[in-house]
């Protein structure tokens, strides 16, 4: 069977993973009864996860001529003789309405109905939900026809809270274990030592067999703190050595610090005295782009920052950026991030998809990933919401066209869900778009 790409703008995309079978259509009848049958209507429908029925009352609406699906047979008929080639560039129209995100162009969505009678797509990839047009014909017959609930959805739910519950009951388990312990040592400390007064009097009566067994005696009041500190190693304290040898160490150190610094400064000096000055006495401020400063005294990101602007305006090579900066890796691409997209909130994605190729140019080896992704988690997390809303559709630009590879979205989501800010918009933004990452894999790896 004969496969296309789904949608016009990935016709020629060798490597685009959203497949669709060849329109088939086949003239049947003559005179008033001739109708055309779309042949492969179901393998069609099943490939856009949409229902055969809407693609075929939809071809009636737009052709003005009456359509029928039938459940049974599977059959899909249109009446009237109509080219393949015609009914083609409407299955694209009805794709870019009814089954493209309007946000990433991902072809992955769900029809959702909401309670007002209004139409949503909302997108596995990068979570954006978009609003149908209910101006088309079609929407009336889909608020009638809604489509099937996805089976195993229940299933899902039941399953993640069978998991929450036994992860509860392992930490409750784990807490009770150590609790159990914790008794142990308690009862052993409290059998082994002696209260003073049974103390005394057992000096006096067992005199001779203390002096005879010291050894024996020692080894009995040192075994409860050998099992305590075997058994708990919660209790430990750590303590901060005060002695006089510490303190006089950590003076030492100091003053080696401070010795280090006044030679620094006196070797400074020498530099300047011995004619590596500018020629009026003043230093030589360090150029940050190609020679150019602006004669105003700035921290380094905003010299960064600055200079970067500066460049872009100029409509210089980005290959040529990172080699005229001056600073390390993630330092550049913080202040690269910020250069370019500083002020943009709302259309954060459409801005990184033109400015792409600076960005391109900074990210060349696989460290770099990451320092960019920390970038993006910056400048979104101080941008505001309407940044931090898409930041999905900016990881998604950066992960078609390369720039971004999969295993370090997942590593960096992985890791910020661990920290402190867990509960953020940036993360609660990132989630389907991560999702949708592993889901794409699992698919791969079965196909």
């Amino acid at each position: 069977m004969a496969l296309q790409n789904i949608g016009a703008g990935n016709k020629d995309d060798a490597f685009y993973r959203y497949k669709m079978p060849r329109m088939i259509t086949k003239i049947e009848g003559r005179g008033n009864g001739i109708k055309t049958n779309i042949v492969n209507m179901v393998d069609i429908a099943k490939a856009l996860s949409r229902p055969p029925s809407y693609t075929t009352k939809y071809f009636g609406c737009e052709l003005g001529a009456q359509s029928k699906f039938d459940e049974k047979t599977g059959t899909s008929h249109v009446n009237g003789a109509h080219d393949t080639a015609k009914l083609a560039g409407l299955l694209e129209n009805f794709i870019k309405k009814f089954v493209q995100c309007y946000g990433c162009g991902n072809p992955e969505t769900e029809v959702i109905i909401t309670k007002s009678q209004m139409i949503n797509l909302k997108c596995a990839a990068c979570g954006f939900i978009s609003d149908v047009d209910m101006r088309d014909k079609l929407t009336t017959f889909i608020i009638k026809n809604p489509p099937e609930a996805k089976k195993g959805s229940k299933d899902k739910k039941a399953m993640r809270r069978a998991e929450k519950e036994r992860m509860k009951e392992g930490e409750a388990a784990d807490e009770e274990q150590k609790k159990l312990k914790k008794d142990v040592v308690k009862k052993k400390g409290s059998k082994d030592v002696v209260p003073p007064k049974a103390a005394s009097s057992k000096k006096k009566s067992h005199n001779s067999d203390e002096e005879h067994s010291p050894a024996g005696s020692q080894a009995e009041e040192h075994e409860p703190a050998a099992a305590a500190d075997d058994d708990s190693d919660d209790d430990v304290q750590w303590q901060t050595d005060t002695s006089v040898v510490a303190a006089q160490q950590t003076i030492q150190e100091q003053l080696n610090a401070v010795t280090a610094n006044m030679v620094m400064l006196a070797a400074n000096e020498d530099k300047a005295k011995s004619g590596k000055s500018s020629p009026r006495g003043e230093a030589k401020p360090k150029a940050a782009v190609n020679g150019h400063t602006n004669g105003v005294k700035k921290s380094g990101k905003a010299q960064l920052v600055d200079a970067i602007k500066d460049y872009v305006k100029k409509g210089l090579p980005p290959g040529e950026l990172m080699e005229s900066l001056s600073g390390t890796h993630q330092e550049i691409i913080d202040a690269l991030f910020e250069a370019l997209f500083e002020g943009v909130g709302k259309g954060l994605s459409k801005e990184v998809l033109k400015k792409k190729k600076y960005i391109a140019a900074a990210v060349q080896d696989e460290s770099s990933q990451m320092m960019l992704l920390h970038s993006v988690e910056i400048f979104c997390g101080k941008a505001g919401p309407d940044a931090a809303k898409e930041i999905a559709l900016v990881l998604k630009a950066f992960y078609d066209n390369d720039v971004l590879e999969e295993e370090f979205i997942v590593d960096w989501y992985e890791k910020g869900l661990k920290g402190d800010n867990k509960g953020s918009l940036i993360w609660k933004n990132v989630k389907p778009f991560v999702e949708w990452l592993q889901s794409a894999e699992s698919e791969s790896e079965e196909e």
